[in-house]
């Protein structure tokens, strides 16, 4: 039986100079790619006229290249251009997510499993998806652990960590939650299984220390900014599982959804706090002040 491999909503890929639409067949049983893991992307948002963060989200996915042992083809200007010719691609109804995409199509000579950096090709996918920012989530505690730098490639936004981030998500939905609160190696929080994670104690808000176990994403730096200059004392900070359940607040951030508040850790009940209510604000406020995306 056939897999119907047409795209879940509206899409536009741009690839080898020509936009193409829906799925395009792209990647082959060969390519290093599909056999051996090496792609990266990232991931950036354009809604009611704006798309925030975008040069940000392009320069990544190039140092994300890098990092993976690639050579970027393109600039980051010239992938944020090509991004704005294709929002004008789609009506404008919906939120729209931003993906640049590269990967290598071979390994490199002697040694097939690194890849090819000569090799590296790139596409840009623009698809219809909806924000659903200020959405309150479920999490539990995720038995499964993020690796560490000499484990994993976790200098890069890699395809090649999500498998562990989908088992998390897996195994917590079997238990009742949306998503998983996840640990580093040492046992100390990183982030949830798809977002950074926040927690407010005594009106000041903390999250945890970057230590290159999960990306400090550019939402999570934008809401901190954004709180801080609202007057907010937000700290960076080694935390443990029981900080999180002693906690008066907490929520996740990301590019996909913003700002989610908590409403359940495990078997405590949480309500959707006023900070959480506060960064979404500010970040859609400031988002919309931003230059439009023409």
């Amino acid at each position: 039986m056939s897999v119907d491999t047409a795209p879940r909503s509206t899409t536009w890929t741009h690839v080898d100079g020509q936009w193409l639409p829906g799925n395009p067949p792209l990647i082959g049983p060969t390519s290093h790619a599909m056999w051996l893991a090496s792609t990266v992307f990232d991931g950036a948002r354009w809604f009611d006229g704006v798309a925030p963060d975008l040069d940000l989200h392009c320069q990544r996915v190039n140092r994300s290249a890098v990092n993976m042992g690639m050579k970027p083809t393109m600039t980051a200007e010239e992938i944020e251009q090509l991004a704005l010719e294709g929002v004008k691609k789609f009506d404008g109804n919906m939120a729209i997510y931003i993906k640049p995409m590269y990967w290598a199509e071979h390994g490199m000579r002697g040694s097939v499993v690194a890849p090819d950096a000569e090799s590296t090709r790139f596409a840009l996918c623009l698809f219809e998806a909806p924000m659903d920012a200020g959405v309150p989530l479920t999490l539990t505690v995720s038995p499964l652990r993020r690796p560490s730098p000499e484990t994993a490639m976790t200098d890069a936004k890699a395809g090649s960590l999500y498998p562990n981030s989908g088992r998390a998500i897996i195994e917590a939905r079997s238990r009742g939650f949306d998503n998983a609160l996840m640990r580093d190696m040492n046992g100390n929080v990183a982030e949830s299984a798809s977002s950074n994670v926040f927690m407010v104690k005594d009106g000041i808000v903390f999250t945890p220390m970057p230590n290159r176990t999960f990306l400090a994403g550019i939402t999570r730096s934008r809401v901190m900014m954004l709180l801080r200059q609202a007057g907010f004392d937000v700290r960076e900070a080694t935390l443990s599982v029981e900080d999180f359940r002693n906690a008066d607040e907490i929520f996740c951030s990301g590019n996909y959804s913003k700002v989610s508040p908590v409403i359940k850790l495990d078997d405590r009940e949480l309500q959707a706090g006023p900070v959480a209510r506060k960064a979404l604000d500010l970040y859609l406020d400031w988002a919309k002040s931003t230059v439009p995306a023409e």
